[in-house]
């Protein structure tokens, strides 16, 4: 009985971390089903967020509601802006054009925050104090339970506002084929600056979530939980929302029942371990779909 409670603990607890992972791989795999970007200055917007909130909250003082709408907003308008000033100048370049500068503007947003906070970590100032919830023997923290149902609920919008809304049907359009896409009237560019608003949105979110499960920001914040949740996104197959969130939830699961059973330091070595046997049986992810280009 003990064993089979603590198995279950960890699975949870690979949950909650696997939530955080599907939070930030949906920005990365919205993006790329788009316009075949990988932008890995995606996870530094995680880390853009988290410094809003020590902002915010910590120096000004704001409400914690007010201070959370403003997190979100500042995640996108650095998302918007990377996208206009770095990304769409290249939008006809070669993809390793984009792929080059995407690391240069992750650099540089790193750069900028330890210029700007020094790389002393600072305390994450959210903090909800709420006793966990019990299961008989389980013990499930309410801040477990918010990360999953926050992240659950918006895969679910968001896979409903792309199926059967009218920006969302333009988001497939322009995914499908852009020249097309943009003959038939849809605006090509607010498509896509619609579809970074959303995925740094979604990091803004993912931003508080992170900060409150490991309370400690600094300059590299965005870096490893970044890196994860492109793994996430490729393991579940990168372009499909739902293949985001299995991705997420495989990583989190796996880090954590290996973590507990196995070594903390062979953790990233079975996640990885996990992405290169999923490749090798199929390269297009768990939910992708193989596709043929003529050569």
């Amino acid at each position: 009985m003990y064993r089979m409670g603590l198995f279950l603990n960890q699975v949870i607890n690979g949950l909650h971390v696997g939530s955080i992972y599907a939070l930030i791989a949906l920005g990365y795999t919205m993006v790329y089903g788009i316009v075949r970007l990988i932008n890995f200055a995606h996870g530094d917007i995680l880390m853009v967020g988290a410094y809003a909130a020590v902002v915010l909250i910590a120096t000004l003082g704001l409400p914690l509601p007010v201070s959370i709408i403003c997190i979100i907003a500042i995640c996108v308008v650095f998302g918007v802006v990377i996208e206009r000033v770095a990304y769409k100048p290249l939008r006809s370049s070669p993809r390793i054009s984009s792929l080059i500068t995407a690391i240069g503007v992750s650099m540089l947003l790193q750069n900028l925050a330890l210029i700007i906070f020094s790389p002393t970590p600072k305390p994450y100032p959210i903090v909800i104090q709420v006793k966990p919830f019990m299961i008989g023997s389980l013990q499930i923290g309410f801040t477990t339970t918010l990360t999953i149902v926050v992240c659950l609920l918006l895969m679910i919008g968001l896979q409903l506002f792309v199926a059967k809304t009218r920006a969302g049907k333009s988001m497939r359009a322009v995914s499908e084929d852009m020249g097309a896409a943009q003959l038939m009237g849809i605006n090509v560019n607010t498509t896509i600056t619609m579809t970074f608003a959303i995925g740094c949105a979604l990091a803004g979110i993912g931003s508080i979530l992170y900060g409150l499960a490991y309370p400690s920001v600094s300059p590299t914040l965005g870096s490893l939980p970044g890196l994860k949740a492109f793994i996430a996104a490729v393991l579940g197959g990168i372009g499909i929302i739902p293949g985001a969130m299995l991705g997420g939830f495989i990583m989190g699961i796996a880090e954590s029942l290996t973590k507990a059973y196995i070594s903390s330091r062979l953790s990233d070595a079975v996640v990885y371990g996990i992405l290169i046997i999923v490749l090798l049986v199929k390269p297009s992810g768990i939910l992708g779909k193989g596709q043929r280009e003529k050569v």
